[in-house]
């Protein structure tokens, strides 16, 4: 999984999510909603506001928001930096404007929540702390610090202060509360979109592998014929040449040179030939080509194959699809990783359902993510201990999400447990100690279809 871990880590170089479209079109709706609070405010209820500051503080917001439009394209998509000061700049206009009408005696106060949740969603950890405290900063500043709200009249309106200490507590609870909501929303989202980008990733590189080897073993199966009358030429011309030594070497050589050519090719196409062979296989012979790349990683793998009490005692011929194969890869990999000697893997059938069992000796899942096995990014960080089992190893939940999601769209049902007790005495625990992973398929999800004549003739390649 180690392509799949820089893969990602290419595509979290930079965090430009937002697009300044976006915050200037907001920017514009708040202005709008400014300017008509103030209008309805002044004229409709005949409060009196310092009108003057109170335009130039939105002018200024206008005037930010035509100075983005003229200086930028419509398309730029803002760094966190430059993310981090609009929205800076929009908590600053409005707390201009809460000071300069009543403070938290201004119901518009709560609109402080709007900048941080932004930040929550879009920008780093470190950014939405900043503005999340800059807010609660400001919104008890303002409990403390504000132009009161007067009528026409003079007459002040007064707000009870437990009223006023209870908007401020609730505008606190709703800065950390839509935060962090609004945060964990985000990343799972987040994850989840950059762990499916992963999948598909893994799987074109595993169905570009698949197609480049049945190419590569047609084009040796067309290649055959060709290099065999070469190799029968050369060695009449041998035999006839053979008062000519110059002569009779060039002939040895053509005839080794063609003896060559057919060993690469027959090395090169061990995966099969592009046609019915290569599309279904025996069960049996699947789980072995999906563990072929980690069995030499100085872990014994053992299969046992066998049917299920109804099943019929021939194997089932199943599609050899890429996903399925890079699924049941990736699980072999878990396994092997974090076994300590050995490993089993055990494919079952009936007339209905076909599955894979892979069982190892290792300490199990932990139980505290044995819950949301499966999900993308489950570990943020490495410890030592992982460091010396996986060596070179990136692990962040990829490889099993993968499989998972993999698995899933070719029709299983996998479920992940541990074979025992993790917290048994090493002397307790049986052989098998380790995770089980089961992934079970209805037989016609996987299973080839059956095919008149049999697999049929190699087809030539086109072209």
């Amino acid at each position: 999984m180690a392509h799949l871990a820089t893969d990602y880590q290419a595509l979290d170089a930079g965090p430009n999510w937002v697009r300044l479209r976006t915050l200037i079109v907001l920017r514009w709706m708040a202005i709008a909603g400014q300017v008509a609070t103030i209008l309805v405010a002044s004229q409709l209820y005949g409060l009196d506001l310092p009108l003057g500051l109170a335009t130039l503080a939105v002018g200024a917001s206008v005037i930010a928001n035509l100075l983005l439009v003229t200086l930028f394209p419509e398309n730029r998509r803002l760094s966190e930096a430059e993310a981090f000061l609009t929205l800076l700049f929009d908590l600053a206009q409005l707390a201009v404007l809460i000071f300069l009408t009543g403070g938290l005696t201004n119901p518009f106060a709560i609109l402080v929540l709007a900048p941080v949740t932004i930040s929550a969603s879009v920008l780093r950890l470190r950014s939405t702390i900043a503005l999340g405290a800059l807010a609660i900063l400001i919104v008890t500043a303002a409990l403390f610090w504000h132009l009161p709200l007067r009528f026409a009249d003079g007459q002040e309106l007064l707000i009870p202060p437990l009223f006023v200490f209870g908007f401020w507590l609730s505008i606190v609870i709703g800065i950390l509360f839509l935060g962090l909501y609004s945060r964990r929303v985000a990343t799972e989202m987040r994850s989840m979109s950059e762990a499916l980008l992963a999948t598909q990733m893994a799987l074109a590189r595993e169905q570009k592998l698949t197609d480049l080897a049945g190419v590569v073993a047609a084009a040796a199966h067309e290649l055959g014929t060709p290099l065999a009358t070469i190799k029968l030429v050369s060695a009449e011309l041998i035999e006839e040449l053979e008062g000519q030594p110059e002569l009779q070497e060039d002939a040895r050589l053509i005839r080794d040179q063609a003896d060559r050519c057919r060993d690469i090719l027959r090395d090169m196409g061990r995966a099969g030939k592009d046609d019915r062979h290569l599309r279904q296989a025996p069960l049996s012979a699947v789980l072995r080509e999906a563990a072929e790349p980690h069995l030499a990683r100085g872990k014994q793998v053992d299969f046992s194959f066998g049917p299920m009490q109804d099943g019929s005692p021939e194997q089932p011929l199943i599609q050899r699809r890429p996903d399925v194969i890079h699924g049941l890869r990736n699980l072999v990999q878990n396994a092997v990783d974090f076994a300590r000697s050995r490993v089993w893997i055990e494919g079952e059938w009936s007339a209905s359902r076909i599955v894979v069992r892979i069982t190892d000796d290792g300490d199990g899942f932990p139980p505290s993510v044995i819950g949301r096995i499966g999900d993308p990014f489950v570990r943020a960080r490495r410890t030592e201990s992982d460091t010396e089992k996986r060596p070179g190893y990136e692990g962040m939940g990829l490889g099993l999400f993968i499989a998972k999601t993999l698995l899933e769209r070719s029709g299983a049902e996998l479920s992940f447990a541990n074979a025992t007790d993790p917290f048994l005495a090493p002397r307790d625990r049986p052989e098998r100690s380790g995770a089980v992973i089961e992934a079970v398929w209805n037989a016609e999800d996987l299973v080839a279809p059956a095919t008149p004549g049999g697999l049929g003739e190699n087809q030539p390649i086109a072209g």
